[in-house]
């Protein structure tokens, strides 16, 4: 496969498609068209793709990380506590700029936004949740097939949840299993929205499967076998995993909410196709232009950016300027109502992901590689 300094390229250009995605789809200022913007409750659209797809690229990284060392327990515990750690410090962020820059935002309000309805749970919380279950799986079961059907077998769980839970109408927004468990844990004052929270506990579950899906795409691209055979392999069981979302969504909604069984499946199966896609590219000898070195920048910081990206916005929709915030001013100035507000709003997030390249270019320039 293409190295460089024990780097697999393909994987690394599909973090970098991960990281570019979010700050592409992250944070839209206004109306954008339909299929670029989250769906409400339930449904798929492009933007449906960005937090699968690093759950499943944890579980690839974690399948060459375990290839070469067997880490202790210990070890991975404390991975587990700094990603959650990070994701309750984002949590926390938008008070404490708040605190600094609004000068009508007292200590009170701090403490009550950030402790008495501080949310606990989040993206990172999640990504931390996931690697952890999917680990102690990982490390108990230790069969490759093993593992595959213990990610079907949680769907299955965590579908089966909500008919039992519901049998009349097992996803309604106000009646379900996620969004109860999310009332007794963490409680209704510490999650995102009083109906449900997205990154909420019970969706923790087909999160996990998500994870160890990439934990087998991640064997596949490590095995032996020649690049042509793993790439026929990762394509066919993304297939495979396309048609049970499919065939499952006739019974389950799909639903990045409640990260229900349709929507981990066929994340999961265009996961595996893209990373097809890209061993087929980049694990040949080739010669890279400036955009694959770019994108592979990011891929190698993929948390670091995803961090930075969340620090970045959450400053500017804090800061004050006149009567909106940084974030919004800069979209007023900038592409605010070029052709129409859904053309406008694309560019300005396409100009957003460009504008972190130069922090690319330096990262690729001095090699610079920060672990979390």
């Amino acid at each position: 496969m293409a190295s460089s300094k024990g780097r697999i390229f393909s994987l690394d250009m599909l973090r970098g498609v991960f990281v570019a995605t979010i700050f592409f789809f992250d944070v839209p200022p206004d109306k954008t068209y339909p299929i670029l913007a989250h769906a409400p409750w339930e449904g798929f659209t492009l933007a449906e793709f960005g937090f699968p797809l690093f759950a499943f690229i944890m579980g690839v990284s974690m399948a060459i990380s375990l290839s070469r060392r067997n880490p202790p327990l210990k070890k991975l515990l404390k991975r587990v506590a700094i990603i959650f750690a990070l994701g309750i410090f984002l949590g926390t962020l938008p008070y404490i700029f708040s605190l600094i820059f609004v000068e009508s935002f007292t200590a009170k309000n701090f403490f009550d936004s950030a402790i008495v309805h501080g949310r606990l749970f989040g993206i990172f919380q999640r990504l931390a949740l996931t690697y952890l279950f999917a680990v102690l799986l990982i490390r108990e079961i230790k069969n490759d097939i093993g593992i595959f059907i213990a990610a079907f077998i949680l769907l299955a769980l965590s579908s089966a949840g909500y008919h039992i839970y519901a049998p009349e109408n097992p996803f309604a927004i106000e009646h379900n299993i996620s969004r109860a468990v999310d009332h007794i844990f963490p409680g209704v004052n510490h999650i995102f929205l009083p109906t449900h929270d997205p990154e909420g506990l019970y969706g923790s579950i087909a999160g996990t499967s998500s994870v160890l899906f990439g934990y087998i795409a991640g064997k596949i691209l490590i095995d032996n076998a020649n690049l042509r055979d793993r790439i026929f392999f990762m394509v066919a069981v993304g297939v495979v995993l396309l048609i049970s979302g499919g065939v499952w969504s006739f019974g389950d909604i799909i639903s990045k909410n409640l990260w229900t069984t349709p929507y981990a499946l066929i994340n999961a199966g265009v996961d595996f196709i893209w990373l097809a896609a890209f061993m087929k590219i980049f694990d040949v000898p080739f010669r890279m232009k400036k955009i694959y070195q770019l994108l592979i920048a990011f891929g190698r910081n993929p948390l670091f950016f995803f961090f930075a990206n969340c620090v970045v916005v959450l400053f500017l929709f804090i800061l004050p300027v006149g009567d909106t915030n940084a974030y919004f001013w800069l979209y007023r100035h900038t592409t605010a109502g070029i052709i129409s507000t859904e053309f406008g709003t694309m560019l300005f997030c396409i100009l957003w992901t460009i504008l972190w390249f130069p922090v690319a270019e330096i990262f690729h320039r001095f090699n610079i590689v920060i672990k979390i």
